[in-house]
C-alpha cells in the first residue's frame, strides 16, 4: 500500500483492477463484505466503504437480498475511457480539440464554511480560488469556479492554469486521482454566462457542482462549472433494484 493511502482506498483499487481483468464473473455476485474483508484483512465497514466507491463510480450496484453485482457497461472500453478522461479533466476530455483557458480571477483566500465543508479543511486553511474560461476552437464551453488547498497542491501558477491543471497534479505533482462525487443541475444564466459564455438571457446552463478525491481519500478541488447547454450531454446509468 502507497504510503499515506487509506485502507479502504487501496481496496476500492484492486478491486477496480479485478472487476476490469475479469476476475469475478458478470452474472453472479462479487463475494460478500465479510469474506471481502478477511481477504483484505480490514473491518467490514473498510469493506464496505472501498465497496461504496465503486458503486459511486459506476462499475457496482447492490441488489437487495442477492448481493452486489458488476455493471456490464462499466466494462465497456468507450464508456471506461470517457470515464478516465473525465477524472483527469476538461483539457485531457477533449485532447485534439484545441482547448484553451483564460484566467478571469486567481488569488488565495480562506474558504467560506461551505467550501471548508466540501473539502474537509479548516477556515484557517488557505485556499485557490480560481475563476476560468474554458474554450475550444476559440469558441467558450466552460466557465470553472475553482477551490483548491494549497497545501494539497502547492505551486499553482499563471502558467499552470493556462494549461492543464490535473496535467500539473499528475505529472509534476505525482498525485494520483481517484474518484469524485457531482451533482448535476439546470440553472438559469446569470451575468458572467453571458459575458464569458455568450448565453442569451433566455438560455438556461448545465451546472456540476463536484469534489474530486486523491487516492488517498484527500479531497482536493470543489468546483462549480457551469457549461454551455448545446455543448454537452451528461450520460448516467440508472440501474433496477428490485
Amino acid at each position: 500500500m502507497a504510503q499515506n493511502q487509506t485502507k479502504y482506498s487501496f481496496i476500492a483499487e484492486e478491486m477496480r483492477s479485478r472487476i476490469l481483468d475479469l476476475k469475478y464473473p458478470l452474472d453472479k455476485p462479487i463475494p460478500d463484505e465479510m469474506t471481502l474483508a478477511l481477504e483484505f484483512g480490514c473491518s467490514r465497514m473498510t469493506m464496505k466503504k472501498a465497496l461504496e466507491v465503486l458503486v459511486l463510480e459506476g462499475f457496482l450496484y447492490r441488489k437487495r437480498g442477492h448481493g452486489t453485482f458488476i455493471i456490464k457497461s462499466a466494462l465497456d472500453a468507450e464508456r471506461l475511457t470517457i470515464h478516465n478522461q473525465e477524472l483527469n479533466g476538461f483539457t485531457k476530455l477533449l485532447d485534439d480539440k484545441g482547448v484553451t483557458s483564460n484566467v478571469i480571477k486567481f488569488e488565495v483566500i480562506f474558504p467560506t464554511e461551505k467550501i471548508a465543508e466540501r473539502l474537509n479543511i479548516e477556515r484557517e486553511t488557505p485556499i485557490y480560488d480560481i475563476l476560468r474560461i474554458r474554450s475550444v476552437a476559440d469558441e467558450p464551453y466552460v466557465l470553472e469556479q475553482t477551490y483548491m488547498p494549497v497545501t494539497v497542491i502547492p505551486g499553482i501558477n499563471q502558467s499552470v492554469l493556462e494549461g492543464s491543471i490535473y496535467k500539473y497534479i499528475q505529472e509534476e505533482l505525482h498525485l494520483k486521482l481517484a474518484s469524485s462525487y457531482k451533482q448535476i443541475r439546470a440553472d438559469k444564466s446569470g451575468e458572467l454566462d453571458w459575458e464569458y459564455l455568450h448565453c442569451t438571457k433566455e438560455e438556461p446552463v448545465l451546472e456540476v457542482e463536484q469534489t474530486v478525491y486523491l487516492n488517498n481519500g484527500t479531497a482536493f478541488e470543489y468546483s462549480l462549472a457551469r457549461h454551455r447547454y448545446d455543448k454537452f450531454v451528461f450520460t448516467t446509468v440508472n440501474i433496477s433494484r428490485h
